[in-house]
């Protein structure tokens, strides 16, 4: 074995190349977090071959003197902190001092700057270690850093990077993330001499950003996330349920305006969404977390892209919260779902105000009245009016989202006519959510009212549902139940949740002990609230096959319209779908 000895400044900053610079993107991240930490507002990148031949970084920032050009690149001198206090609150992206030098020791390095007060600019040359004297250059203003055949000395892992296309993508998520986090300062990305993306500054409007990286068709099929409390602040973009992926590539998450990928963070929004997202899909969002930055390490990884938090568990329900009740604020009608996204055809003639019209001929569940609407809204001064039938029918609210029902199709679907076209409704499903969302409301305020049955519902159960119900009376009740032993074998329902009392009583109490029995009353009644309130609400709802009628159509919807996350059924599955009469006019070729 060789003695000990130190190693040379080039293969230390080697080797911390290989953590800090694991390939083009991982160079291009910490120049560009560079750039803004230098106050940069407009940044451009060149890219040649993927940023494995030229990767080139141009800011107006406020640029580095003459004299600092060799510090700046020299491992472990920074202007960003001072001492230990400084780095307990760090609140600029780099800090560590050691990027540009890890950088330089794996390529061929120019760096080229200027600072406001200086006649021209200054500009110095690094391979492999060894560095230039600081020579006069042409710069209007900021810093360019052009770093040339990245891994050209160590063959060994410039083998381990992939091909350009693959390198490309890599960098422009990469551009996509620094972007997205200061919507504010203009970016411009060229590959190969073509420019990939132009973004202007978003200043006061980050939808705009957003909407320019993650496309138009994210920011409308999204919610606007805006909660603070306890010096904590979450805001952004979260997509609707509806708008999930397969995968988990539309995820961006930043900690004081840092992209991060946390464990905790992951968790708790993923919880957020459980309660309206189908299995196996992922929701899509953009979330910026705001808070004190002595609460927030973000000296935990070489790359930064991991923190650690003070109060993990503040953070966790801060997070929980904010985003539930962003999502369930949204209620079926309230934002547009539509049945497929493309972009409708324009018609070359005015569209017509609506006209509610009722067909009783076409045989779509059951016929109603045509005074019906009248009936349901009354006869007021100030009330508004729309044509049926030929016949003016008054009302006193606007049209509701969700319009009227029309009809039913095969038993299974309710049809409704709104503003903007035909609503399509899953009435099990949509029923479903609603009967789910008034069962927790109930229990979280202690009040599911108990429905008594005239005649007791008995049936056969096994020993252990039968000791479930004399061990568990409480907890039973609680939840509107009244039940009994007959037998060590038998049960008895006498009453059960008054919302629920059209449900089979026996089925309906065999889900609820079998979870009872499995998780325990405490489990059931807390982390295992919501699924045992969905299997009840299942029972509740309207069957398919089951006939409407009109009244009872409307009566759904309008129960939609004020149920929180009724755009979703309990299992994240959509509960109704819109299609407007420019979709309808195309399906037909109106006006083409």
């Amino acid at each position: 074995m060789s003695s000990i000895h130190v190693l040379s400044d080039l293969l230390i900053n080697q080797i911390a190349a290989g953590e800090v610079v694991e390939r083009p993107a991982s160079a291009l991240k910490e120049l560009l977090e560079n750039s803004l930490d230098s106050g940069a507002t407009e940044i451009e990148v060149r890219l040649m071959q993927g940023g494995i031949k030229l990767l080139q970084v141009a800011d107006n920032g406020g640029g580095i003197a003459r004299d600092e050009l060799p510090l700046a690149v020299a491992r472990h001198a920074t202007s960003k902190i001072n001492s230990l206090e400084d780095l307990e609150q760090v609140g600029s992206l780099g800090f560590r001092g050691e990027a540009l030098a890890s950088i330089a020791a794996v390529s061929r390095l120019t760096l080229t700057s200027r600072q406001a007060s200086e006649k021209h600019a200054w500009q110095i040359f690094l391979e492999s270690g060894a560095m230039s004297e600081p020579q006069p250059a042409a710069l209007a203003a900021g810093t360019t850093i052009e770093v040339n055949d990245l891994y050209f000395n160590t063959p060994a892992r410039r083998k381990f990077l992939k091909t350009e296309a693959t390198e490309f993508a890599h960098c422009d998520e990469m551009f996509k993330r620094i972007a997205l986090s200061r919507p504010e300062t203009a970016f411009t990305l060229m590959h190969n001499g073509k420019a990939q993306r132009a973004l202007r500054s978003a200043q006061g409007n980050p939808r705009q950003r957003i909407a320019a990286i993650l496309g138009d068709e994210f920011a409308q099929a999204s919610v606007v996330v805006d909660e603070q409390s306890s010096g904590l602040r979450l805001w952004g973009l979260a997509g609707l349920p509806t708008y999930s992926k397969g995968t988990r590539d539309a995820q961006y998450v930043f900690v004081n305006g840092r992209f991060v990928r946390d464990k905790l963070i992951s968790h708790a929004l993923r919880e957020s969404y459980q309660d309206v997202l189908h299995h196996g899909r992922h929701p899509a969002f953009v979330l910026f977390l705001e808070l004190d930055p002595q609460g927030v390490d973000v000296n935990v990884h070489p790359t930064k892209i991991e923190v650690r938090f003070r109060d993990g568990r503040a953070i966790h329900q801060f997070l929980y919260h904010a985003l539930n009740k962003s999502l369930a604020g949204s209620k079926a009608g309230e934002v547009a779902m539509p049945i497929n996204h493309e972009t409708a055809v324009s018609r070359p003639y005015a569209p017509q105000p609506p006209v509610f019209t009722h067909q009783t001929q076409m045989g779509l569940g059951v016929a109603q009245p045509q005074g019906f609407y009248q009936t349901m809204f009354g006869n007021n001064s100030s009330v508004k009016s729309v044509a049926v039938a030929g016949e003016t029918i008054q009302y006193e609210q606007e049209i509701p989202p969700l319009g009227f029902a029309l009809g039913q199709l095969h038993g299974i679907y309710i049809l409704a006519q709104n503003v903007k076209g035909l609503i399509v409704v899953d009435m099990h499903a949509a029923h479903e959510r609603v009967v789910y969302e008034q069962l927790k409301t109930a229990l979280d305020a202690h009040a599911i009212a108990a429905q008594p049955l005239l005649i007791p519902v008995t049936f056969n159960a096994d020993k252990l549902d039968v000791v479930t119900v004399e061990e568990n009376a409480d907890t039973l009740t609680e939840l509107g139940f009244d039940m009994a032993a007959l037998s060590p074998v038998a049960l008895a329902v006498r009453a059960v949740p008054a919302m629920l009392k059209d449900a089979d009583a026996a089925q309906l109490a065999r889900d609820v002990l079998k979870d009872i029995r499995e998780f325990g009353a405490s489990r059931v009644l807390t982390e295992r609230r919501n699924e045992l309130l969905s299997t009840m609400a299942c029972h509740g709802s309207v069957r398919a096959n089951r006939t409407l009628t009109i009244p009872e159509m409307n009566a759904l919807l309008r129960e939609m319209e004020v149920t929180e996350r009724s755009g979703q059924c309990n299992h994240g599955r959509p509960t109704w779908f819109q299609l407007t009469v420019s979709e309808l006019d195309k399906m037909f070729m109106r006006g083409q």
